[in-house]
């Protein structure tokens, strides 16, 4: 009986995480700084209202003095309180593996070109709550620079459009250009925050690896396609 027992217990228990896990929201918030050379890029993860977090830092992305590739410097640690000496990873991205991402990626998107429903189902569920992206710019003549910030906000405009296609925006995203007339300076933030609850990514990826496997559209597609998502 005590054993019997003891197993309903972790029966209920594992289903309960499990619950837990899939209505459980995670929230993702990005920060990314450009100043002429200098780049910074924050992501923080979190569930639980920040009761576990988890942060990623890239404080280096620059052009490599001896060689045509990018150095790249990341570090990431758990909560809220940095260590001294944090987990750190130096990557260097060189041209061959630039040119073999692009055919990976080539390879990928003649695979999984069906996959658009899926992907596109997934993304609805994801709630942008905020979104802005600041930018100051100037390439020492006024004209030039005039013809730049236009140039700017129709990038910018294109892809908050995109976004809004694909996206649940909670609020309107809110966008500068700032022009500088008198020097040539580049400095741009971005700020966003999204969320999804952790369920829809499981359901998704179930989908996505159900596809893989079955190396063809589900049966569904042709039906799915003409629904609203």
């Amino acid at each position: 009986m005590n054993k019997l027992f003891w197993l309903w217990l972790s029966i209920l228990v594992l289903l309960f995480l499990f619950i837990l896990i899939i209505f459980t929201k995670l929230t993702i918030l990005v920060n990314y700084y450009h100043h002429n050379d200098n780049d910074d890029l924050k992501v923080v993860f979190k569930i639980w209202f920040g009761l576990i977090k988890y942060k990623l830092n890239v404080p280096l992305i620059k052009i490599d003095d001896n060689s045509p590739s990018l150095v790249v410097e990341s570090h990431s640690h758990m909560g809220d309180t940095a260590p001294e000496d944090p987990d750190s990873t130096v990557n260097q991205i060189t041209q061959n593996d630039v040119t073999s991402s692009f055919q990976k990626t080539k390879e990928l998107l003649e695979k999984v070109i069906h996959l658009h429903v899926i992907v596109r189902k997934f993304l609805k569920r994801v709630t942008i709550k905020s979104f802005e992206w600041q930018t100051l710019m100037g390439v020492g003549d006024a004209a030039h620079t005039g013809m730049m910030t236009g140039a700017i906000w129709a990038i910018k405009g294109s892809i908050v459009s995109i976004l809004s296609h694909y996206f649940r925006l909670k609020q309107m995203p809110h966008l500068s250009v700032t022009p500088h007339f008198q020097a040539a300076v580049i400095q741009t933030q971005l700020t966003c925050m999204f969320q999804f609850r952790i369920g829809y990514a499981i359901l998704a990826g179930l989908k996505l690896i159900k596809f893989w496997k079955g190396g063809k559209p589900p049966s569904n597609f042709k039906s799915e396609k003409t629904k609203s998502v």
